[in-house]
């Protein structure tokens, strides 16, 4: 019943999973121990949930995962090749997930709970649940090489969503792990992210620093951000079992004007208001008006395109430190052989943010050596 209904509300895969083991657990604590989830403290906080849904809620038994494809109609990686336009990952150039397939399976959480009499929690990446261990033990995929889930039939495409329940329910069979010798995912990416294969090093992935890092981007991955504004598609998009991936069936997954990969001169002159009202509804607006400039600035000082220096020197005097120090990087960069006197007269001699004095000194060195 819950497959066919499933169906119905457009969901693309399905499976349950016994909660009588955690699988993941193991990985895990090694993941945080190792300190390669980054700033992500809320990671280490609730790690004991984390590796346990039980601990999560005592009261379950099963998990009923939920897999809904993303899967873009057009080749993702095609604007990194374009440097007047910031990329944007695929999954947020729609309405937010969260909200779409939360909604969905909602639905289905409500159906099964009234059809069995069991209670059930819903979970769309909002609680310390993890997700894609639990999908690969529903038969849903594997987890590859780059740590993300992999379909047969979607590819690395699928936002997973889980229903938690106290009913007893047959498992199904784990899917057994189809990377073979393959590495495509762990060689594409522009900052070595991965130290060995199913290892991920939060701290070096250009999705992580441009999303969840809040502070200032080290100097050693911004060219290797080239015009990435918002995420990295770079390990998703080259996995072979994309090929069999049809495009989303989701309308509300599709991008707009306004996130398809847009202008980076666009992007670079929203205020706060402009910025929230563009994002509206999308992943893109929770991440803030001033970490997704600072990534525009990255990919301004990236272009080679001078055009952009009006707008790069008036940030240097933005209210955010965090867009004032990229802004210094990126004028620096487009400026060559006048950037000196173009900072110098630029300058806020009151300025008190270590980051960006500390971004202004090694500018001036540079220029003066």
């Amino acid at each position: 019943m819950i497959a066919s209904q499933a169906a119905v509300l457009g969901l693309d895969a399905i499976g349950i999973a016994r909660l009588d083991s955690a699988p993941a657990a193991q990985r895990l604590h090694a993941y945080l121990a190792a300190g390669r989830h980054g700033d992500m403290d809320w990671m280490q906080t609730t790690a004991d949930r984390r590796a346990d849904p039980r601990v999560l809620w005592p009261a379950a038994r099963s998990a009923i995962l939920i897999g809904h494809s993303y899967a873009p109609a057009t080749d993702p990686l095609a604007s990194l090749k374009d440097p007047t336009r910031g990329t944007i990952s695929v999954y947020a150039q729609g309405r937010d997930y969260h909200d779409v397939l939360k909604g969905k399976i909602k639905q289905l959480a409500s159906a099964f709970a009234n059809a069995s009499g069991a209670d059930v929690k819903v979970f769309v990446d909002t609680a310390p649940l993890m997700e894609k261990p639990l999908a690969a033990q529903a038969g849903l995929g594997w987890q590859g090489k780059h740590t993300n889930l992999v379909s047969r039939a979607h590819g690395s495409w699928l936002f997973l969503g889980a229903i938690l329940t106290t009913a007893e329910l047959p498992d199904d069979a784990a899917e057994v792990d189809h990377c073979g010798s393959c590495t495509r995912c762990l060689d594409v990416c522009p900052t070595n992210a991965f130290p060995a294969p199913y290892q991920l090093d939060a701290r070096r992935c250009l999705a992580y620093l441009s999303i969840e890092h809040r502070g200032h981007i080290a100097e050693e991955f911004r060219e290797a951000m080239g015009n990435r504004i918002f995420g990295c598609d770079d390990c998703l998009a080259v996995c072979p079992w994309n090929k069999f991936a049809d495009a989303s069936r989701e309308a509300k997954y599709a991008a707009t004007i306004n996130t398809a990969n847009p202008p980076l001169a666009e992007i670079l002159a929203l205020d706060d208001a402009a910025f929230r009202k563009r994002f509206a509804g999308t992943p893109i607006k929770r991440t803030g008006r001033d970490r997704v400039v600072r990534n525009a600035l990255i990919a301004a000082g990236n272009s080679d395109d001078k055009a952009h220096l009006p707008v790069t020197g008036a940030l240097l005097s933005d209210a955010s430190p965090l867009v004032r120090a990229m802004a210094v990087w990126a004028t620096w960069r487009l400026a060559g052989d006048g950037g000196y006197q173009s900072l110098q007269a630029a300058h806020e001699p009151r300025e008190r943010d270590a980051a960006v004095i500390s971004e202004w000194h090694r500018r001036m060195k540079s220029n003066s050596a």
